[in-house]
């Protein structure tokens, strides 16, 4: 039938099974409601099997349970939806930036008393069950944000140890897994890497024979590009097991041994007093958690010479802590398990209060945006081979996450800083007088 109200159409296939019968018009009644107020023109229909098509001219889904129906009724968010299609529930076909599109339109939706009893009496009619899941449900599991250095470990394993071979697909050929810096919009993802590695080393500084130290350093790009480009002495830690193999293999493959070293390390355990000239941490502090924010600050501190300077990149939130909402909800369960973010100020102002000296705060919000586009878009360019390393679960959460952060970069909820700091009472300005030098 046609319904010109809420520009729905919806169909159906005869049914000899009452109860799946009467659970199929349920669900399509759900869906007038949801729907009913969604931009653009919509169609709605029962497929065989029971599955139902959304379609819109920018994307279909396919909802291949009406079990999704049910949960996202009774939670109130759109947190199910990415459950779904995470776990194959729901596939999404077309343009998934637009499909995303529905996480906010089900925050924003408000009805009548009555509307909610009507829904909540369809969605009791759906199975409480889903019927086509196999395998177990791709979660983290149980993370407490305790911070503990066993905790953090496992955090960092379940996301960076999935496999090197399927990082490798959609990163970059120097393997950076951070926002890039575009000096163009036209820029391949290869030059804005490059371009991101060497902005670092220019705003630190890096003079030959000084001692460098990279806190998460990933794959081993920055150690490698600094030593390699600014003849420092370069040294890595990281806790993910398989980014430290790839970084040994990587440095005596290209000959860097005698300027470069990495390790397994927690940077709680990091040794001495003004061992390195100069440190950067390039999307490490998200990881380290708001609790332990002090502690990170310090132990930088202690390790730089006074004098030398420090450079913290990472990501921000536009909101003050990390409050339980659904983005956060997301991120810890099927992303980063124990990430936390806070807004730039604070971020700041710990790094001020462990006694640094701020010189620079550069925002790259639109450069992280355009840096995740290329990702996802290389990423889907090669979904066959990267099945072939992680499940479709893993496939599908990466796509989903980075889509998503895409559009939240762009939305301005979420942002990058990189802030240049020194650890003060250098014999000499940490800094110079302007930044003339950084873009000569």
């Amino acid at each position: 039938m046609n319904d010109r109200n809420n520009n729905l159409v919806t169909g159906s296939f005869p049914s000899s099974n009452m109860a799946e019968a009467g659970q199929s018009e349920a669900a399509l009644r759900i869906l007038k409601h949801l729907l009913r107020n969604f931009p653009g023109t919509t169609g709605v229909r029962l497929l065989a099997d029971n599955h139902i098509e959304v379609s819109t001219p920018q994307f279909t889904l396919l909802i291949k349970d009406t079990v999704v129906l049910r949960r996202l009724i009774f939670s109130r968010s759109p947190l199910p939806l990415a459950d779904a299609y995470i776990n194959g529930l729901i596939d999404v076909a077309g343009d998934l930036y637009a499909a995303l599109g529905l996480k906010q339109y089900f925050q924003s939706f408000d009805f009548s008393l009555a509307v909610r009893w009507a829904l909540l009496r369809d969605a009791w009619r759906l199975p409480a069950k889903p019927k086509s899941l196999t395998g177990t449900p791709f979660d983290a599991g149980d993370f407490s944000h305790r911070h503990s250095k066993g905790s953090d470990q496992a955090a960092i394993a379940f996301h960076y140890d999935v496999s090197n071979l399927f990082y490798k697909l959609w990163l970059d050929k120097q393997m950076v897994y951070s926002c890039a810096y575009f000096e163009s919009k036209d820029d391949t993802l290869e030059q804005a890497q490059e371009h991101k590695l060497d902005h670092i080393c220019r705003k630190l500084r890096l003079k030959a024979g000084e001692r460098f130290l990279d806190v998460g350093c990933g794959w081993g790009a920055m150690v490698c590009w600094a030593a390699r480009h600014y003849g420092v002495r370069a040294h890595g830690i990281t806790l993910s097991q398989k980014q430290y193999e790839y970084a040994q293999a990587r440095i005596q493959a290209e000959g860097m041994g005698d300027l470069v070293t990495v390790e397994l390390r927690d940077y709680r355990d990091l040794e001495g007093e003004a061992v390195y000239d100069k440190i950067s941490s390039i999307g490490m502090f998200e990881h380290v958690g708001l609790a332990n924010l002090p502690l990170y600050n310090a132990t930088i501190k202690r390790v730089l010479r006074p004098g030398g300077l420090f450079l913290n990149h990472g990501i921000t939130h536009d909101e003050e802590g990390w409050q339980r909402t659904i983005d956060t909800e997301f991120i810890n369960r099927y992303v980063f398990p124990d990430g936390e973010l806070d807004t730039v100020s604070n971020i700041q102002r710990r790094m001020e209060k462990a006694g640094f000296e701020i010189h620079d705060v550069e925002a790259l919000r639109p450069h992280y945006a355009l840096t995740l586009r290329h990702w996802v878009s290389r990423l889907e360019a090669h979904r066959e081979e990267a099945l072939e390393y992680v499940s479709e679960s893993a496939y599908r959460v990466w796509r989903l996450y980075m889509a998503a952060c895409a559009l939240e970069f762009e939305a301005g909820g979420t942002g990058i800083y990189q802030i240049l700091a020194s650890h003060p009472g250098g014999a000499e300005p940490a800094v110079p007088l302007t930044r003339k030098d950084i873009y000569a």
